[in-house]
């Protein structure tokens, strides 16, 4: 019996390593500047889509990968499949995956496909999909890694801090006057995933203090038989010293530094930085 095949959508922000070693397929997702699009989010790199989008006035828009965009996906070998979409509360992609399932198999195809709600997104996302993923190169079934990966989600957690209320005032989700009072006293908005959910939580006032609490929270109940990943959006040393912060502290098995790619960073802002651990079946990375 052939492989199980894992397929996710962008906004799991995975790195191009991960995704080669473990042949993960990835739903893309196009980015619009007004009406430049870009598809599948072709021609224009992460540094130059967080340089784009602070100028802008208005905020980009991603659209989830289409029914026949995951359609391609399904056709692309018989063995069965297993989709990890990004929360549903946060976009239409596990709909969408759903969908395509539907039409697919009125061409009563053979092979089986189980669509999973991650109830998260990005780097938390990320690692339920290498969770996954390296439960079918051990050669796993698709009921055997779709119960396994049930059981993990609400397991998995998802904290970070946003150096910005940048784009949360231009998307209307904070008030002008809020967010100016918020930026002048230099306070830091601490977040977390929550039911598949953004929610702000904790504040600190100024970078320093931000990110000692956020470690701080984070690291509660936490062990060190998890893998942690670091996501940043667009602020690599800030993540190096994150990560250097937070070794002092625990010894994790693994920490993976992954960017934060267009779909959560749209509304996170440049700087943001996130946290999510969990406790993988092997090491990615010898």
């Amino acid at each position: 019996m052939k492989k199980v095949r894992i397929i996710t959508d962008r906004a799991s922000d995975l790195t191009k390593d991960i995704i080669e070693k473990y042949n993960i397929e990835i739903a893309e997702m196009d980015i619009s500047f007004g009406k430049e699009v870009f598809y599948e989010g072709r021609g224009i790199t992460l540094e130059e889509f967080y340089k784009k989008m602070k100028k802008e006035k208005e905020l980009p828009k991603t659209a989830c990968p289409s029914p026949e965009r995951f359609i391609k996906l399904y056709k692309k070998a018989e063995s069965d499949i297993l989709v990890l979409s990004m929360t549903s509360k946060l976009s239409a992609t596990y709909n969408s995956a759903v969908l395509a399932k539907s039409i697919y198999n009125e061409e009563k195809v053979e092979n089986k496909i189980n669509i999973i709600d991650t109830m998260t997104g990005s780097i938390g996302q990320g690692l339920i999909v290498v969770y996954a993923a390296q439960l079918a190169e051990m050669g796993k079934s698709l009921e055997e890694i779709s119960e396994s990966v049930e059981k993990i989600i609400n397991k998995n957690k998802l904290y970070g801090v946003l150096e910005t209320l940048e784009n949360a005032i231009k998307g209307g989700r904070i008030s002008k006057l809020s967010g100016s009072i918020i930026n002048t006293f230099n306070l830091k908005p601490i977040i977390k995933v929550e039911d598949g959910l953004v929610i702000p939580f904790e504040k600190a006032r100024g970078e320093k203090a931000s990110i000692e609490k956020l470690v701080r929270l984070f690291l509660e109940k936490d062990t060190e038989k998890k893998t942690l990943f670091i996501g940043h959006s667009n602020c690599f040393e800030k993540a190096i010293n994150l990560k250097e912060i937070i070794s002092k502290k625990t010894n994790y098995k693994e920490v993976v530094i992954c960017d934060i790619g267009s779909v959560m960073g749209t509304y996170a802002s440049e700087g943001c930085l996130l946290l999510s651990s969990l406790e993988l079946p092997e090491k990615i990375f010898n």
